[in-house]
């Protein structure tokens, strides 16, 4: 009953955090992707290249990119427009304008592994291979599996005006080349100091240097252990070595079409039984206008 009556009286009052609820703007920009796939350096490289004079840390990243999980609707609401927000959420058609970001669902796997190992949801021993098996039935958060997330985007605005993608891997290759596809699209002049300074202030080392520092000031890392890093590699790759071969041959299985048509080179082809054929056919075609 007390929680019931705490629950109300947060909505009454704005105080809930709408999450996909969310009341959205025409001019509203949204960052998505699936969780442990670059989200969170791309809010500090963008934050960096709106607020020159703001350098993103972990106290304020919440204030310049807002969260809907973690921001109060109150808060959300408050905030200077254009807003840019952050978003896993799978594909909602009120967002018009939407910088899309993909990483290799392999990595994926082994860095939300390590989170969940962080936030206490498994332990240290919980199995890599069982984690790995759980995640493609989209059953280790609330936003669908990866496969049914990234395709949500793809299918319905991928190569269409008000959208960009991004993956992971090419920003790690040439950061400042991403970003400048970023200013573009947000319509910012070309500025290759501002991108350069963004690219510096926004870079792993000095993320670390922020988290340990700060990690208790952000809703992601407040409650979490502090001998798990956020900020892990910050690589490309890792699954080669830390992926067992048999979870890198599910995730090829179910996903196989769709990571080949972001680019990703599959270490078993040809074992993509498990993923939808027509579907893959509409994906490889491109939407239709």
């Amino acid at each position: 009953m007390i929680r019931l009556l705490v629950t109300g009286v947060k909505h009454l009052f704005g105080l809930h955090h709408p999450g996909r609820n969310l009341r959205v703007y025409p001019d509203d920009v949204f960052i998505v992707s699936y969780p442990k796939s670059g989200n969170t350096w791309t809010r500090f490289l963008i934050a960096n290249l709106l607020y020159p004079e703001t350098p993103a840390d972990f106290s304020n990243i919440n204030r310049l990119t807002p969260d809907p999980e973690a921001s109060s609707k109150r808060e959300l609401e408050r905030m200077p427009r254009p807003r840019m927000i952050k978003s896993h959420q799978y594909f909602d058609p009120r967002y018009a304008r939407v910088i899309c970001i993909v990483r290799d669902p392999r990595d994926v796997v082994l860095s939300s592994y390590y989170f969940q190992r962080k936030r206490g949801i498994i332990d240290d021993q919980y199995p890599l291979d069982r984690f790995a098996a759980r995640f493609i039935a989209g059953d280790t958060g609330p936003y669908g599996s990866w496969g049914d997330n990234v395709a949500s985007w793809l299918v319905t605005r991928q190569n269409r005006p008000g959208f960009v993608l991004l993956r992971y891997e090419d920003m790690l290759e040439d950061t400042a080349r991403e970003l400048n596809r970023v200013a573009s699209f947000l319509e910012l002049p070309a500025d290759a100091e501002r991108i350069a300074n963004a690219v510096r202030r926004s870079a792993a080392d000095e993320m670390r240097k922020l988290e340990k520092a700060q990690a208790h000031l952000w809703s992601s890392t407040k409650s979490t252990r502090k001998d798990v890093p956020f900020v892990r590699n910050a690589k490309g790759g890792g699954w080669r070595t830390g992926l067992p071969e048999a979870a890198v041959a599910e995730v090829e299985g179910a996903w196989g079409h769709l990571m080949t048509h972001l680019g990703y080179a599959l270490q078993f082809p040809g074992r993509t039984t498990n993923f939808d054929s027509g579907f893959a056919e509409t994906m490889l075609k491109g939407p239709s206008r």
